[in-house]
């Protein structure tokens, strides 16, 4: 496999990101980064980011949970961040995703885990509960999705994406829109993305941050791939993957909170499916973090935070 890796100089100075890198070998030969505060032997929480973030995302978010003796985890995907970038789109899929995630968890041996999704950490993340559902013990999802088209979505969410009576499909096009930019955008430059899916001003050293990982075009198979997976029609591999996750979410137990924002259409609706269809969220007390937009972690991370670390001891989150 043809693979890259940015460079370090790339990280240099980064902007309140204090972490220092580890790595880990997958079983394929790639390898993947990530970052982790506090305890060794405090119970783990999984802080999965998505499309086209990188654990940066979670700068705000980790020490909070550090202190509160958690033990904070947040790899970058495979092709995002730090961690390598195999060259050829053909590698990325949403099952090779959930394959090197379930490898971190192995290789770090993570037990009794809280899994926190957002974007396509919902899609990869979920997936790897399905896998592996022994090592993990909670769920808070935020601000994802898990598009299957199915006929049954219509009406349900701000951004359609739903099989119609003729067997044609209605999305929204802001989600072809999204897709489209994605692959025209040259230079491909994540804080574009990014700060236009928050509430808040992004001040440079922070866009500066997100696109750290991209230096020129041989870096970004991965973040220009992964949103031509996306299941917008019934029988493609990423629908027929959300299908199952939720098959597996509608007799599964196990505590699942949602925690979406308020400023988010592309989401809006799924905190509702999730709801009513996963099993392990009934009776649970979900929340809605107001002031923030898609990337509810750039925007209300302390606030993301408390909600974990309340979930994770199984309080009730202010």
């Amino acid at each position: 496999m043809d693979v890259v890796r940015t460079p370090d100089a790339c990280f240099e100075d980064l902007s309140a990101f204090p972490f220092e890198p580890r790595y880990l070998m997958l079983p394929d030969g790639l390898r993947m980064h990530y970052v982790e505060d506090g305890p060794k032997d405090g119970p783990p929480v999984l802080l999965l980011h998505g499309q086209p973030t990188w654990s940066y995302l979670y700068r705000t978010v980790v020490p909070t949970l550090a202190d509160q003796g958690l033990r904070a985890v947040a790899p970058d995907l495979i092709g995002f961040g730090r961690s390598d970038k195999p060259v050829s789109r053909a590698a990325y899929s949403v099952r090779a995703h959930t394959r090197w995630v379930q490898g971190l968890i192995a290789a770090l041996d993570l037990r009794d885990i809280t899994l926190v999704v957002q974007d396509w950490g919902g899609p990869v993340g979920l997936g790897t509960l399905t896998a592996d559902p022994d090592r993990l013990a909670r769920v808070v999802a935020t601000n994802t999705a898990l598009h299957t088209a199915e006929a049954c979505r219509a009406g349900q969410l701000t951004w359609s994406c739903h099989e119609l009576d003729d067997g044609n499909v209605a999305v929204e096009p802001m989600l072809l829109d999204y897709q489209r930019l994605t692959q025209e955008l040259t230079p491909f430059r994540p804080s574009l993305f990014v700060q236009g899916a928050t509430v808040t001003d992004l001040p440079d050293d922070v866009c500066a941050a997100y696109d750290a990982p991209f230096p020129s075009e041989a870096y970004c198979a991965g973040p220009r791939q992964l949103p031509l997976l996306m299941g917008l029609t019934p029988q493609s591999p990423c629908a027929r993957h959300n299908r199952k996750v939720l098959d597996f979410l509608a007799a599964d137990t196990r505590p699942f909170l949602t925690a979406f924002s308020d400023g988010d259409p592309g989401t809006r609706g799924w905190e509702r499916v999730l709801q009513a269809e996963a099993a392990g969220a009934a009776g649970q007390p979900h929340c809605t973090i107001e002031g923030a937009g898609h990337f509810v972690q750039e925007d209300r991370g302390p606030a993301l935070a408390q909600v974990i670390v309340a979930f994770a001891a199984g309080m009730r989150p202010r």
